[in-house]
């Protein structure tokens, strides 16, 4: 929710919260053996999955305050020291990412999250939460021509303890999604093991420097290639997932899937036969590897000429593709398509894992300053 309806709510949420929690482990006080996870159970975990993923959001609103407004305002919900002081970091590593966005220019006015719980498995004495999180911000008007919003979903496990007093901590969060984090996500505490892969065909990195050299392109619908229909598609589909195709979210990753799906869309023609490995690009009875592998598309948009490499990410139009190296080994990690430009110059992205609409290319280096980008013109 916005942090203006989060205020009206907070003393409502402090009641509510330490009454939910009561049933839910006055049986284990009593003596029985393990606690009981009831509805009024699952609905205080996810009012703290909530307060906490607001608060996180809440830290990149442009003018926000330092503390866990939302978490504070529970009153009744506790946080596990560990989980504290994790909490503790990850609202500082947000604050660096809005200072960091505000370097490039951009900042956000509202945000607004709200929290579905999925699914409650007990084990034990531990409660193990699946969520799904919406969060959508709203741009501030700093160049003036920014979109309205940016949105995504996402998806995280929470786990709670109970206590021996009959209560509850939150011990653990974490991310479940592939591809890059949202931009109320902190970055992991850890670095991602080094991977090195010997490309066929490799595109030279982008730079990310703002503003870029003028790299007009030509979206007249004249040309091979339909860039509206391109956009037209990615926007319709990047909550609600076309059900004429394969998801590959659970198996890798759908991030190229639906990329090449919204080329499709625009006019790229299928190569369903080839004597060579990646030269064939193509969704019919099932997908190539170029048409879902991060990489194999890479390589074979490259030897197809089907792509142009960009000197510079920021010069990115309509319909060209971003995909990112997160952790720098030589293997690339996700793809995304631009779906909107400013008219300063600035693109967004829209992409599946995490599904995300018209993230700008600011907010993607302001979470991840030290990646390789590689820009596309398609």
């Amino acid at each position: 929710m916005s942090g203006t309806s989060r205020a009206r709510c907070a003393a409502v949420v402090v009641s509510a919260l330490s009454a939910a929690l009561l049933p839910v482990s006055a049986a284990h006080a009593a003596g029985t053996p393990s606690p009981v996870v009831t509805a009024a159970t699952t609905d205080a975990f996810g009012r703290v999955a909530d307060a906490l993923l607001t608060d996180r959001t809440a830290a990149l609103l442009d003018g926000s305050s330092s503390g866990r407004t939302a978490l504070k305002a529970t009153g009744g919900v506790q946080l596990a020291a560990a989980q504290a002081t994790t909490e503790n970091t990850a609202l500082t590593s947000l604050r660096n990412t809005r200072s960091r966005l505000a370097a490039l220019g951009e900042a956000y006015t509202d945000g607004d999250t709200e929290v579905t719980v999925d699914s409650t498995r007990l084990s034990g004495s531990t409660a193990t939460v699946q969520v799904t999180e919406a969060t959508t911000l709203t741009y501030a008007k700093i160049r003036g021509d920014e979109p309205a919003t940016t949105g995504f979903t996402a998806h995280h496990e929470l786990t709670f303890a109970a206590r021996p007093d009959g209560t509850w901590q939150l011990t653990g969060e974490r991310l479940t999604d592939r591809g890059p984090r949202p931009v109320n996500q902190p970055a992991p505490a850890t670095a991602a093991a080094t991977v090195h892969l010997n490309a066929v065909i490799d595109a030279p990195k982008s730079a990310i420097t703002y503003p870029a050299p003028a790299k007009p392109k030509n979206l007249a619908t004249t040309t091979p290639y339909n860039y509206a229909a391109m956009v037209t598609y990615a926007e319709k589909y990047w909550k609600n997932y076309n059900s004429a195709y394969r998801r590959y979210n659970s198996v890798g990753g759908d991030c190229t899937n639906f990329l090449s799906q919204s080329l499709f869309a625009g006019g790229w023609k299928q190569v369903t036969s080839s004597t060579e490995d990646y030269d064939t690009w193509y969704s019919k009875t099932s997908e190539s590897d170029t048409w879902i592998g991060v990489n194999e598309w890479s390589w074979f948009t490259q030897t197809a000429k089907r792509t142009t490499a960009l000197p510079n990410a920021y010069q990115m139009d309509l319909g060209d593709v971003l995909q990112v190296d997160f952790d720098k080994d030589g293997s690339k990690d996700h793809s995304m398509m631009t779906t909107y430009r400013s008219s300063s110059g600035v693109p967004y992205l829209t992409y599946h894992d995490t599904d995300t609409y018209r993230r700008s290319l600011s907010s993607l280096i302001a979470s991840y300053p030290n990646s390789a980008y590689y820009g596309y013109r398609s």
